[in-house]
């Protein structure tokens, strides 16, 4: 009889690829609104996605946390809530599902977070990722959003208004000096220094600027596990 030759094993089915998940949350009581979209695997925790959305928003993680589903919470263990230590993946959020993240609950800056979509990850794509956002986010410790929304108004008051003339009017006594050859004196130049100063101060109450180039090399470089604990 003829030798049968063995068959070769097949091989086994590659790994399925991680489970994405994207979040888009946004600032509660702000308009404009202030948003961020995200994805995350599906293997990180709550206290991880809290690192991740303190990077993503702008904020330092130097305040208490919580965040509330189901009618219950997970935060930080001053608040007396449930450990956030748990895989997204255990709390099986279906598409559209809603719940609340809270930063600073002296403030508090609450955020409105929604699952949009869940998928495999992209081969070469590295997570968590920034997708997109818009609006400053505001400064730590301004007052909650009351304290925000009046130093944001504060930004296009008068005051603000005259430090830009006084600007504009020293660019063109500087060009007029330099076609005559008259030196400035140093009263101008204190006039100049003090608006400077002036909108320096109220830029800062306006928040950091959001940059997704920025927030993105912040994630690669595991900045949200730092940020995950960073609190005093």
């Amino acid at each position: 009889m003829p030798k049968r030759t063995p068959s070769k094993p097949e091989p086994p089915d590659p790994s399925p690829a991680p489970e994405i998940l994207q979040f888009k949350f946004w600032l509660l009581g702000i308009s404009p609104m202030i948003w961020r979209r995200v994805q995350v695997p599906a293997s990180l925790t709550l206290r991880e996605l809290h690192g991740v959305f303190q990077v993503v928003m702008g904020w330092e993680g130097i305040h208490l946390f919580q965040f509330t589903l189901r009618a219950k919470r997970f935060g930080s263990l001053e608040l007396a809530a449930q450990s956030p230590d748990v895989p997204l993946s255990e709390l099986r959020f279906r598409k559209g599902a809603r719940f609340r993240y809270e930063y600073d609950l002296n403030g508090p800056w609450e955020h409105e977070v929604r699952l949009e979509s869940r998928h495999e990850a992209d081969q070469g794509t590295m997570y968590p990722i920034c997708l997109g956002g818009d609006g400053s986010c505001p400064p730590e410790d301004c007052g909650g959003v009351p304290g925000f929304l009046d130093q944001r108004q504060a930004c296009i008051t008068l005051e603000t208004s005259h430090d830009f003339a006084v600007l504009a009017d020293f660019a063109d006594k500087l060009a007029l000096k330099r076609s005559t050859g008259a030196s400035i004196d140093a009263e101008e130049i204190d006039q100049i220094r003090e608006a400077l100063e002036c909108l320096e101060v109220r830029q800062g109450w306006v928040g950091k600027p959001f940059s997704r180039k920025e927030v993105n090399e912040r994630l690669s470089k595991t900045e949200y596990l730092d940020l995950m604990h960073q609190q005093w």
